[in-house]
């Protein structure tokens, strides 16, 4: 005979505790539980405050149930909770992550006045012409001309790139950096990205090919290009 799962289960570690909620039982009575197993834990009250992070596994947990759980949690206890982890994620909230972290592929020219904004990253198969502009939340990747002014990491995103094959911008903005014509020399010969080096604290033009040992992104890139 099996031994009946715990409902809830309580594991000690260097940062406080860690509190394993069953994701198969009903919310009501792994309350229940959890009130019961709080009475029966005494806490020094002249200690440091004890952090808890609650796993509710397979379980979605909203923000009323998170509240009802930091409220049961630290009200008459000496704890403070620091997470509640789970493994569900409203539908919403995936589709959104989705949109961000997906690449908007296009065909086409941005003339001199018109603007090209996307959510991820941006992959533009053809020129961007002085007067032009193209954004992205993410990366910039254009398989063509850059003379006009791009801007990657527009929502705060430091760490995202531009690259072109042929880099010869008005303008260069990663997240609140900008480079403008002067700040750098692009021959244009070669594949060229614009990163900010943290250490000159500015937007820096490099060879494309150097590009992954600074940042990640592009293995991941070449993932999603053959995946999709």
């Amino acid at each position: 005979m099996h031994e009946k799962k715990p409902i809830i289960t309580i594991k000690g570690n260097r940062e406080g505790l860690t509190l394993m909620i069953d994701d198969e039982v009903p919310f009501e009575e792994a309350l229940v539980e959890l009130k019961d197993k709080l009475q029966s834990t005494q806490q020094n009250k002249n200690e440091p405050l004890v952090s808890v992070k609650v796993q509710s596994g397979n379980r979605f947990v909203d923000e009323e149930k998170r509240d009802r759980l930091r409220v049961m949690i630290e009200e008459d206890n000496h704890f403070k909770v620091t997470a509640i982890e789970t493994n569900v994620v409203h539908r919403d909230e995936a589709l959104r992550w989705k949109e961000e972290s997906g690449i908007k592929r296009t065909h086409r020219i941005i003339r001199s006045g018109q603007v090209l904004k996307v959510t991820g990253d941006l992959l533009l198969i053809g020129d961007v012409n002085p007067g032009g502009k193209v954004m992205a939340t993410g990366n910039i990747y254009v398989l063509g001309n850059l003379f006009g002014i791009a801007h990657a990491g527009y929502k705060g995103d430091r760490n995202t790139f531009i690259a072109a094959s042929y880099m010869k911008p008005t303008q260069l903005r990663i997240a609140d950096y900008i480079s403008r014509a002067p700040d750098y020399v692009a021959d244009g010969v070669y594949m060229e990205c614009g990163v900010i080096d943290d250490n000159e604290d500015k937007i820096i033009i490099d060879s494309l090919k150097l590009l992954s040992r600074k940042r990640n992104e592009i293995s991941g890139f070449e993932r999603r290009m053959q995946n999709g």
